[in-house]
Formats: C-alpha cells, structure tokens, sequence
C-alpha cells in the first residue's frame, strides 16, 4: 500500500507539474505537517508494540519460575500424592510450552489452555487432601502458596499474549504513512525533484510498521516470544527429584 501510494504520488505529481507554481506551496506546507502526524502515529505504534513484547517475555520467564519453585515444593510432598503432583506439573510445562507454538486465540490455543485448566484443577484438588492429611506441616502450605501463584502466572500469560494493539491503530498507521508519503511524492514530481528519498523513506516506514505488526504477533513472524525458559524447566523436570518423600514417621 506504501509503495503503491508512492507512485500513484509520483504519477499524479508529473500530470500537474505544469501547476508547479501554484502547487508547490500548498502541497509542501500539507506533506510537511502529514510527515509530522504520521512520525507521531508511527512512533506511537511502535511503543505499543514493543510494552506489549516485553511484557509478554516477562510473563513467560514469571510462569518458568513459579512453576520451578512448584515443582519442588512438590517433591516434599507426603506420597502418594507426591509423585501424582510431579507428574501432572511435567505434564503441565508441556501444556505451557504448546502455547508458544499457537496464535493467541486460535482453536489450538483454546483447547490447550483449557487443558492447562484441567490440570489445575487436578492439582489443586491433591492440594487440598495434602493439606487435609497433614493440616499444620509446613509442606503443604508452601506448596499450596506456589501452586496459587502458578495458577496466577498463567492467567497473566494468557492475557499477555492476547493483549495486542488494537487494529484501528494499525490501520490508521497504514492509511497515514500511505497518504503522507503519496503527498511526499506527488510535491516533489511537481517540483521537479528526484524520488529516490521518497522511496527509500516509503521502504523504511514498510519497514517499521512490518516489525510493529510482527511485535504484536507473539507467536508468528521471524520476532517470537522465546520460550527456551520453560524448555529448560521441562528438561530439568526429566531428571530424577532432588528431594525424596519424607519417611512415615516424619508426617
């Protein structure tokens, strides 16, 4: 759309140039003060794009770590419901790291957070006959806590990944830059100038509204969400415990 506004600038530009006299003016003083807008709008994009990225890795690496902390919390749970626990958390981080290979409300994504609720629900109901077993050991209730906040963590990943920028911004980005640049091209065709800035100025604000957009696809693009933290949390997962169940006697 950029590059085509361009040209139809360019072309337009050309077929009026004999108006110079009685264009220039106009059309330099409307491009300059669209040039400023649309530096405005594209800057404003930009920042939207990148708040969202960075809190989208920051909920990511949160989840990897109170899933962690879960994890071993879990390992000093009484049996069976220990190694019950363990096994659903691996199973979860699996569940979690599907998420980064699916857009963000997508069918796939769907069915696999539901399937992270189940989980959950799972869990926490081993919690709750952990802490019936043993209701003033120490264990249970620090699990119980990391458990919540695991459950926590996703809720906020979640949101994070579907929190994009709206696409009225996106559009009037597009539509902006299209007719600013058109008008770039049509005024310097009238005066008489070249138009290798123009476009070279049309490709870079392609450029710049391809990687905003990119940004806020969190899970498509050559820019993705890196989930190597909750990959490394899931190969610790396939080691043994550190932590063994405690004796009889110490329940």
């Amino acid at each position: 759309m950029i590059l085509g506004a361009t040209a139809l600038g360019a072309l337009l530009g050309r077929r009026v140039r004999h108006l110079s006299e009685s264009l220039s003016e106009p059309f330099g003083v409307l491009q300059g003060a669209l040039l400023g807008v649309v530096g405005l709008i594209l800057a404003f994009g930009l920042s939207l794009s990148l708040s969202r990225y960075e809190d989208r890795r920051a909920a990511i690496v949160d989840e990897a770590n109170t899933i962690g902390t879960t994890y071993l919390r879990a390992q000093t749970l009484a049996e069976p419901i220990r190694s019950r626990s363990l096994q659903l958390l691996v199973a979860y981080t699996e569940s979690a790291i599907r998420i980064s290979e699916y857009a963000p409300g997508s069918t796939t994504e769907l069915a696999v957070t539901a399937n992270e609720d189940r989980l959950q629900r799972r869990l926490w109901a081993l919690a709750g006959k952990a802490l019936d077993a043993e209701p003033i050991a120490s264990a249970p209730r620090l699990y119980v806590e990391t458990l919540n906040d695991m459950i926590d963590a996703q809720t906020v990943r979640i949101a994070a990944l579907n929190n994009q920028v709206p696409v009225a911004v996106l559009l009037l980005e597009v539509l902006g830059a299209s007719i600013a640049l058109g008008l770039l091209s049509a005024y310097l065709a009238v005066v008489g100038r070249g138009l290798a800035g123009v476009l070279l100025a049309s490709v870079l604000v392609a450029a710049l509204l391809f990687v905003t957009s990119d940004l806020d696809r969190p899970t498509r693009g050559p820019i993705e969400i890196p989930d190597k933290v909750l990959k490394q949390q899931y190969a610790s997962m396939q080691l043994l415990p550190a932590a063994t169940a405690p004796p009889p006697a110490a329940r």
